[in-house]
């Protein structure tokens, strides 16, 4: 199955202290291993880098050089697709939004699903219920077992 990733499943399989570590990373392991596309909207690597390497969010922030080294490893891989917005990303936005009110931290999680949307991509490894609000999108959570 192909699917879009989200930035928390990313910065999981980076940070060796999170309880979710092995989880995330397995996940990542098996998506690199495996033929089925998977994909990293543009707002989840900036995401990532912004977080990753911020020492008031990350016990053990990354240096930018590992983390700018971690991403260009998964979108060298000949099953890895980044995505942002096309022309027809707004209206594709405008959609979502008359769905779901957006606000607040709902923001980033409507333009990544704006942007899935406008690709046809329906599904995406999160460990990030809000996405559940979203009817354009099929929710998974590699985390935990029942996903």
């Amino acid at each position: 199955m192909s699917i879009a990733v989200d930035t928390n499943i990313l910065l999981y399989a980076s940070d060796t202290e999170s309880p979710f570590h092995e989880s995330a990373l397995a996940f990542l392991e098996e998506r690199s291993a495996g033929r089925e596309l998977f994909y990293l909207p543009w707002p989840v690597i900036m995401g990532y880098l912004r977080i990753s390497t911020h020492g008031a969010i990350f016990k053990s922030p990354m240096t930018p050089e590992t983390a700018h080294s971690n991403i260009a490893e998964l979108l060298s891989m000949p099953h890895c697709r980044s995505l942002g917005e096309g022309p027809d990303f707004w209206r594709c936005y405008e959609e979502i939004s008359r769905a779901v009110v957006i606000r607040g931290n709902l923001v980033p999680d409507a333009h990544i699903a704006a942007i899935l949307l406008e690709h046809g991509v329906r599904d995406i490894a999160t460990n990030n219920s809000d996405f559940k609000k979203f009817e354009s999108l099929r929710v998974h959570n590699p985390l935990t077992a029942s996903s």
